[in-house]
């Protein structure tokens, strides 16, 4: 199945990403198909089932100057299927081409960096999930190999693993290889629930970092040099070196002809070097997949839902930059998804699952099971409208600051949920003389801030001590590149064991009679009352 292409322009083929066994896009969007034949003009006729037969005419050049042409057909919208049936496609001279057993349902691509690259084989309970794959014949994988390109590439120039019915070879064939653990799991959960036919698309490569899979039109509204080149990469083809686009342009924009219903991204550790730029590169990088994807084929959804996981921890060590400023943008500086900039995107929070014995270094945990999970949870409701309740972790919806008792009280969902502390620690108060502080370090400092009390629906902080004669200038939580053990952060909802994601909201003012709103419009109240009041 390894480097598995045979099809180009002057032949009379499917594209390289069609084949038997694969999943087309169910209604209500139109599955398209595509492949190469001769010439411009061509009448080229699909056949689908009892569908009526549908004729095209060869729609363009493959390239200038190349032999060769480009047919599509759109079919017409189909409900899901779970039997297999066969497309044929032919030429007015006669010659037929077809793929078989192709079922209807959704089609997700998966990309990122290694951690949507690591391997089923490589998680957690892996013999148990590669033996189960068997009971899930109406999920099919497909794997790109690892390209690169100089310009958007109509087709894949390769194919690590042609669509494949699920089984312990497909899915478990040799670590880093195929299939995604990420991608897999977050698909099987899905049928679970939907009880749909899943197509599930890999496209990763491991240690990339987000401009590599940025489109130069992506880059350039961040202000990203579109010729400037990155770190060298060691490949089954040897070493390489992938300059800003390469990966767009040679494992994503080939699929922008596909109809799909969604995306989901796990990458960013290797941007944590430089995080600011992340704040730009990656909505801006959402927005541009779904304007390319609508584009090349208007049966995608302009705004096709988007999900991605927050990074996990890293090292067992006290670090405050990088994985957390790579966090807080990840939600575009909101702390949740979906948001207004944001819209129709989901994420699993991951910063309480470390894994610091993982054999593949601890950049890489092992638990892709409980990721999936998380991230399927929200993908049902976002991209689904699934009533799943509290498809997320909890929410903050008013801060009490107590002036005499310096206490900083925390409500959450307005007090809707249930709350689950498992740890006093992981908040943090930002302190300054300055009331005007903007939390930079050059007149202020972060202070641990303990959680002193808490019921069902709320905490107290008690910053007495640490910041008892200065203005408490912000708040954060889980700021650190590995906040807590093992699923031991500090708040969770009861009803889904869903974490609270790690956010920093900057604005608070003690010692201030006043009441005022933050960045993201949560109330906040100065009080004397020993306590909180929610009334």
């Amino acid at each position: 199945m390894y480097s598995y292409l045979c099809i180009g322009p002057g032949t009379f083929s499917f594209a390289s990403y069609y084949g038997d066994n694969m999943v087309l896009e169910q209604a209500p969007q139109r599955a398209v198909i595509w492949g190469y034949t001769e010439k411009v003009g061509e009448n080229i006729t699909g056949t689908m089932h009892t569908t009526p037969i549908i004729i095209t005419t060869v729609i363009s050049t493959y390239k200038p100057n190349v032999k060769g042409a480009v047919w599509r057909i759109v079919f017409p919208t189909q409900l899901p299927s779970t039997t297999g049936i066969k497309v044929e496609v032919s030429r007015t001279n006669g010659q037929k081409i077809s793929i078989s057993n192709v079922l209807f349902g959704d089609v997700w691509v998966c990309s990122g960096q290694s951690n949507m690259q690591f391997t089923l084989d490589m998680a957690f309970n892996a013999t148990e999930e590669l033996e189960d794959a068997k009971n899930y014949p109406n999920i099919r994988v497909f794997t790109a190999s690892e390209e690169t390109s100089s310009v958007p590439e109509l087709d894949l120039k390769g194919v690590e693993e042609i669509w494949s019915m699920p089984s312990k070879d497909t899915l478990g064939h040799k670590p880093w290889t195929y299939f995604s653990a990420v991608c897999w799991l977050y698909g099987k959960y899905l049928y679970q629930n939907l009880k749909v036919p899943i197509g599930l698309v890999s496209s990763t490569w491991g240690g990339t970092a987000i401009e590599l899979w940025s489109s130069t039109d992506a880059l350039k509204k961040c202000n990203i040099p579109p010729d400037a080149q990155t770190k060298g990469y060691v490949t089954d083809h040897g070493w390489v070196r992938i300059g800003n686009s390469e990966l767009w342009n040679a494992m994503m924009h080939p699929f922008i002809n596909m109809t799909i219903k969604g995306v989901i991204w796990y990458q960013g550790e290797a941007n944590a070097g430089s995080p600011a730029s992340y704040l730009c590169t990656f909505p801006t990088m959402i927005n541009d997949w779904r304007e390319k994807f609508n584009q090349g084929n208007p049966e995608n959804d302009a705004m096709f839902p988007f999900g991605f996981v927050q990074l996990a921890g890293y090292r067992n060590q006290t670090i405050k930059t990088g994985f957390p400023d790579i966090r807080w943008h990840q939600t575009a500086d909101m702390g949740y998804v979906p948001n207004p900039t944001l819209q129709k995107v989901f994420m699993a929070v991951a910063m309480d699952l470390p894994d610091f014995t993982s054999p593949e270094g601890s950049v890489h945990p092992r638990d892709k099971q409980d990721v999936a999970a998380r991230l399927a949870l929200s993908g049902l409701t976002v991209a689904y409208g699934k009533d799943q309740g509290n498809f997320q972790g909890p929410k903050i919806s008013a801060f009490y600051i107590d002036i005499g008792f310096f206490t900083l009280c925390l409500e959450f969902d307005s007090s809707k949920t249930t709350l689950d502390v498992r740890s006093n620690n992981g908040f943090e108060v930002c302190c300054s003389r300055n009331n005007q502080s903007k939390c930079d370090g050059t007149d202020s400092t972060w202070m641990d801030t303990p959680i002193i009390k808490h019921d069902a629906h709320s905490v107290t902080l008690s910053y007495n001590g640490t910041c008892a004669n200065k203005y408490v200038m912000g708040l954060r939580y889980a700021w650190q590149e590995s906040p807590c053990e093992f699923k031991k952060c500090a708040v969770y909802i009861t009803e889904n064991n869903m974490p609270l994601a790690p956010f920093v909201e900057l604005g608070l003012i003690g010692k201030v009679h006043t009441e005022k709103y933050l960045r993201s419009n949560i109330p906040v109240h100065v009080t004397k009352d020993g306590g909180c009041s929610f009334n």
